[in-house]
């Protein structure tokens, strides 16, 4: 059974898209860099379609520029991309398909492909919180920077359900940058007011 790995940059205030603000790139060092890049090693890449695009639009050229990044860029290229849409789409970008039938069946299909070690999921938060609440996220790796964005997407909507994870791991950054990793926590724990009240220390 394959394992499905998300990743994603956060902001104190829960914010997940770094091109709100400039919350991101300046805590962003080959420390980071390292750590996000072993977050991408997997035999396939699961994709919404906006971040999709965002990918599509700058790994080739950076790919085809041969500079620094360009060695992680030709990755990218070379691996399997998988890409979430309810519209049918043209995807230009070599090894991209688009996801048949509905999500969580389709996703279960791809964790049970025995050809199938490792999956990655950057960002696409909307696909991230169906495969939580469907059960099919494995873990969920956060990269938590000391610094509020102030505004923009962020990972758990408002009004959405309840939603209970474990800490696998935690590393802190010389940046002040956290990295969390999550998994699911079948057993939560339980308690009510009155009983975490009556674990306080009585005068």
């Amino acid at each position: 059974m394959a394992t499905i790995k998300a990743s994603m940059f956060m902001a104190l205030d829960g914010v997940v898209d770094p091109g709100v603000g400039n919350w991101h790139f300046p805590y962003f060092n080959e420390e980071m860099g390292a750590a996000v890049e072993g977050t991408h090693d997997a035999d396939v890449m699961l994709f919404g379609r906006v971040t999709y695009d965002s990918f599509a639009g700058a790994w080739p050229g950076r790919e085809a520029a041969g500079e620094a990044d360009a060695a992680f860029a030709k990755r990218l290229g070379d691996i399997r991309k998988v890409v979430v849409s309810r519209s049918p789409l043209t995807l230009a970008w070599r090894n991209s398909e688009q996801l048949q039938g509905d999500l969580p069946g389709a996703v279960a299909a791809l964790k049970s492909d025995p050809a199938i070690g490792q999956i990655a999921l950057s960002v696409s938060v909307s696909v991230v919180r169906q495969l939580l609440d469907a059960g099919l996220l494995d873990e969920l790796h956060l990269f938590v920077h000391p610094a509020a964005a102030g505004s923009g997407l962020k990972l758990f909507e408002e009004g959405g359900p309840s939603r209970h994870l474990r800490l696998l791991s935690s590393r802190p950054f010389a940046t002040g940058v956290v990295y969390l990793v999550y998994g699911p926590d079948p057993n939560p724990p339980t308690g009510s007011y009155d009983e975490a009240r009556a674990s306080l220390p009585q005068d």
